[in-house]
């Protein structure tokens, strides 16, 4: 993680000469940050009734269903938000949707 720089006070220095500050210099990522946690309800996948028709994924508003050679995996918990979308989509009754 990088460590933050402080600006030095000067007293006698107007406020136009300091650097500018709340800037965004990186581009954020959720990948950094784990989402999942906060979550009331989590998807379970039933591997025997998913037919591999990944209609989930692309409704997956946090990308936590992963996809490896063209076959759906587990859910991704660290991001998953549990919103629901991906139960409510499935037509083969494949995700469990249950209280954490």
């Amino acid at each position: 993680m990088k460590e933050l720089k402080t600006a030095k006070i000067n007293p006698t220095q107007a406020w136009q000469e300091y650097p500018a500050g709340l800037e965004i210099n990186e581009p954020g990522t959720s990948i950094l940050n784990k989402t999942g946690e906060w979550r009331t309800k989590i998807p379970y996948w039933d591997q025997t009734k998913c037919k591999q028709c990944l209609l989930c994924t692309p409704y997956c508003p946090d990308s936590s269903i992963p996809v490896v050679d063209g076959k759906r995996q587990d859910f991704d918990y660290d991001h998953c938000k549990g919103c629901g979308i991906c139960y409510s989509v499935c037509p083969f009754k494949a995700i469990r949707w249950e209280e954490v």
